[in-house]
């Protein structure tokens, strides 16, 4: 079981759904009103309030951004439009030409904006093998570079040890970023364990209902926190007070909807690991996943993402989500509803051919985001669909 005693465990549930209630600033309101304000009057002339326009500030807006901030144990930092938002302010506090460190193995949208950057110079972008060693040793010979990594990473479900990232960059003079949109607080707390920045798409499993685009940077130390904000303000990338209101509404039920996602994951890993169809599955929650301990060390939860490879290739990925009628063909994840994706024609469609072959997004790779029906039904589901399937002749142990 993944470690229940980590710092988010033992109140977060509290926290998220005490969030704003009944604040006696309001009108008595039980739950938190939404202030759609595009501005805010000033006290007097040259006294402005705490907000004064809603692209630099709002209540809703804050509020959420407050609520994630603690969840995260962060001192502050800023909600955005979109993930891709938070991921290009996030880039802003690093100087012109810094040099960032980030594996081969990570979400397609993150990789094409970095290389933009790279181009313009904005960054210099180092990628390395997908592994911990590998990264390490690029730290060494690349000092006071900025790193960035995910945990778990998009699609292939890598563990990353963040603490020892973390360690390994600080002594370098660097800064971590991590992406935690997997798992979010509720399965990890990546500045616990030493990140300076932690990035989220909060369009995925935090708000939870695939109705928001959204996103947050949360920075450990308050400086970088102040520096979001200005960046993010300068930039115009805040997110709506709606859009943030959603989303809180959304986070309260966070703890609740991941334990269950949880245990179906796992479920249906377990089974497709057994599978004479599949060639391979990535869940850290299955003992035969090489960061399977250190997931269970790090995380509160080993998430509700499962990756597997088919023995068919990309015929057989086809075939396989024409005759699915639970998991819904589409991007994304981390909602309700169960999501199967095809890394190499969606997420990772914008990598070139080479640059997928390299982080080993292949034609037969699949990505299931595990929703909260039942997973008796998941399961039928599954089976179903893959009867069309080519066995494989000989059994293939090594996970995605």
């Amino acid at each position: 079981m993944p470690n229940a005693d980590l710092p988010p465990a033992s109140d977060l549930a509290t926290h998220l759904a005490r969030a704003g209630v009944a604040d006696p600033r309001t009108f008595g309101d039980v739950m938190p009103p939404l202030h759609l304000s595009s501005n805010y009057t000033f006290a007097s002339l040259a006294e402005p309030r705490r907000f004064d326009y809603t692209r630099s500030g709002n209540p809703t807006r804050a509020l959420l951004l407050e609520t994630l901030a603690q969840a995260e144990g962060a001192e502050g930092g800023v909600v955005t439009a979109s993930g891709m938002a938070a991921v290009a302010v996030a880039c802003r506090l690093f100087p012109a030409g810094h040099t960032l460190l980030t594996p081969i193995d990570g979400y397609g949208g993150t990789r094409r904006l970095l290389d933009a950057l790279d181009r313009r110079g904005e960054l210099r972008v180092v990628t390395t093998a997908a592994s911990d060693d590998a990264l390490v040793d690029a730290i060494r010979r690349h000092p006071s570079a900025a790193v960035w990594v995910e945990t778990p990473t998009n699609p292939h479900l890598r563990v990353v040890d963040v603490a020892r990232i973390a360690r390994a960059t600080h002594e370098h003079g660097g800064a971590l970023v991590v992406d935690n949109t997997f798992l979010t607080p509720a399965g990890c707390r990546p500045i616990a364990l030493g990140a300076d920045l932690v990035v989220h798409s909060t369009t995925k499993a935090i708000n939870g209902h695939s109705d928001v685009v959204g996103g947050a940077v949360l920075a450990r130390r308050e400086a970088d926190a102040e520096s979001l904000a200005w960046w993010a303000n300068a930039l115009g990338c805040t997110g709506s007070p709606f859009d943030a209101w959603l989303t809180l509404r959304g986070l309260r039920t966070l703890p609740l909807r991941l334990a269950a996602q949880e245990r179906t994951a796992l479920e249906l890993a377990h089974w497709l690991e057994a599978h004479p169809a599949v060639r391979c599955v990535s869940y850290p929650g299955l003992p035969s996943h090489p960061g399977h301990t250190l997931a269970s060390a790090q995380q509160a939860s080993f998430g509700l993402i499962v990756t597997f490879e088919l023995a068919g290739g990309m015929e057989g990925v086809r075939r396989l989500v024409e005759r699915l009628r639970h998991f819904t063909l589409a991007e994304s994840l981390g909602g309700v509803e169960s999501l199967v994706c095809h890394p190499a024609t969606m997420t990772h469609a914008c990598l070139t051919e080479a640059q997928r072959s390299e982080a080993g997004v292949g034609p037969g790779l699949v990505r299931l985001s595990i929703g909260i029906e039942a997973a008796s039904d998941l399961r039928a589901d599954l089976e179903a669909a893959l009867r069309t399937q080519p066995a494989l002749s000989a059994r293939e142990a090594t996970p995605v």
